[in-house]
């Protein structure tokens, strides 16, 4: 299987290009990126690929209406055109979405409809449909769901949708494809150094336990949320960036919003905009924005982010969702540059941070899953000069990444199979939550089809009948996380 050749690969005792901690968006990209220029590249994760933020997003792909009121031009600019990138390389994973904002006050059209004329030309030839006005009956035609009482009209535009896991998984096969070694459940216990220079780190397989050195021209931190830590221990002096925040989502059924039109709230409590989606059969609602100074291991959604997501979607939406009608709620959490003390995360940009240490230590953060490939791309040309590596130019503007979203049932033994012979998966949760995304879809569902899912599995992987009542167990634990009290 996959992970044992990865694991030959890095225990072979060469000296690898590029190194990459963690496996997310970022991570992955910028492995992909490195193994494109022909670098030998490893990447390594400490739990399962996109395991944190990066599988737990609004799924979506956008330039960043919100960005645009904060006057960030730049930021738009760029996500506009990865946008349009990522629809051309990644088909079967990313595909254009109309929304609908619509309007409960007479002023609200012609403002946003001026805005979103802004985003329009801001995307110039990368874009992917002209946003126009619409008459009280065409909102209420285009997005069925939308509350009808006080409706003076609406805003329609364009953008993207995803799936976040899937193109995770993605582009972790391509990398594998490219000759990189990617590697999960592989914990990082310290980073190597002579002569005051990062060479290497010192890896143990969660699995068996086993430790040993990976040595590398050069290290690349992407550890998302959690790369503080990295940065701290390469230079205890060093002062904390990341202000991480926490962005809830629930999931209802497609009956709260029929038709293929997401619903765009322009402005919450809290001054954010939110989503109603469709997405994979369901209706995706989200995102908050908690501060979250002590960020935990596994996020779940508080009470009150929950409720403030129903209470919004109360006010727009023609059907009323109650917490028991919620089929699953997740949360992840973002990494936010914090440049300023005091700042609210709900203003804190979604630009990306590059920084080289005095060890050379490269560290990528920040960003958003729309800006991943810049982000790889400008890691790994810093990865290449602290390395001293051949000076060769990114190939991933035009990279095909080869993949399709998740099947919106739960999957059968030949899926599971696969996720586990060609996609590295090793527990019950990796296969209902990343290659498929039952869990997000259906938490109560995806917990009574866990002990069939752990006992395939089993027989796969070649462990006994104990193993997979653990798994089971553990998911159906889990499972538990992903529902509110209602």
């Amino acid at each position: 299987m996959q992970r044992d050749l990865s694991i030959q690969a890095l225990q072979s005792g060469e000296r690898w290009d590029v190194l990459i901690v963690g496996g997310g968006a970022t991570g992955l990209g910028a492995a992909v990126d490195s193994a494109a220029r022909g670098y030998r590249t490893a990447l390594v994760e400490q739990g399962d690929f996109a395991h944190a933020t990066s599988s737990r997003s609004t799924k979506l792909i956008h330039g960043g209406v919100r960005y645009l009121r904060q006057g960030n031009i730049s930021l738009v600019r760029e996500a506009l055109l990865e946008r349009a990138r990522l629809l051309r390389n990644a088909p079967g994973l990313v595909n254009t979405l109309p929304f609908v904002i619509p309007a409960y006050a007479r002023w609200e059209p012609l403002y946003y409809g001026l805005g979103l004329k802004v985003y329009d030309a801001l995307a110039g030839r990368h874009g992917i449909g002209g946003s126009r006005r619409l008459s009280r009956d065409e909102t209420l035609e285009t997005l069925p769901g939308a509350a009808p009482e006080g409706l003076c009209g609406g805003v329609l535009y364009h953008d993207a949708q995803f799936d976040d896991a899937r193109l995770a998984i993605a582009l972790m096969r391509k990398l594998i494809a490219l000759g990189g070694a990617p590697l999960n459940y592989a914990r990082v216990i310290r980073l190597e150094k002579a002569n005051n220079s990062v060479t290497g780190v010192r890896l143990r397989d969660e699995e068996s336990g086993h430790e040993w050195v990976v040595n590398s021209r050069v290290v690349v931190n992407a550890t998302g949320v959690l790369a503080d830590d990295l940065r701290v221990e390469d230079d205890r002096r060093r002062p904390r960036l990341l202000a991480p925040s926490q962005g809830a989502h629930v999931v209802l059924d497609r009956d709260f919003l029929p038709g293929s039109h997401a619903l765009m709230i322009p402005r919450t409590a809290d001054g954010r905009v939110l989503f109603a989606i469709p997405w994979q059969g369901r209706t995706l609602l989200g995102t908050t924005d908690t501060p979250m100074p002590r960020p935990p291991r596994t996020p779940k959604p508080l009470p009150e982010e929950i409720a403030f997501l129903l209470d919004h979607a109360r006010r727009y939406l023609r059907r009323a969702p109650e917490p028991g009608d919620v089929l699953s709620a997740f949360a992840g959490l973002r990494p936010l540059i914090q440049r300023a003390p005091g700042n609210s995360t709900a203003s804190l940009s979604r630009d990306h941070f590059l920084e080289i240490s005095r060890s050379g230590l490269v560290t990528i953060t920040g960003g958003k899953w729309t800006t991943y490939r810049k982000m790889a791309e400008d890691s790994i040309n810093a990865a290449a000069r602290v390395g001293e590596l051949p000076e060769r130019p990114c190939a991933t503007a035009t990279l095909p990444i080869e993949g399709q979203a998740a099947a919106q049932s739960l999957p059968g033994e030949e899926e599971v199979r696969r996720a586990v012979t060609e996609e590295m998966a090793r527990t019950v949760e990796d296969v209902l939550s990343r290659r498929s995304r039952a869990l997000l879809l259906d938490a109560r569902a995806s917990a009574a089809y866990a002990p069939q899912v752990a006992r395939w599995m089993a027989e796969i992987l070649g462990k006994d009948p104990r193993w997979s009542e653990q798994q089971a167990g553990g998911f159906q634990t889990l499972s538990a996380d992903y529902l509110p009290i209602s």
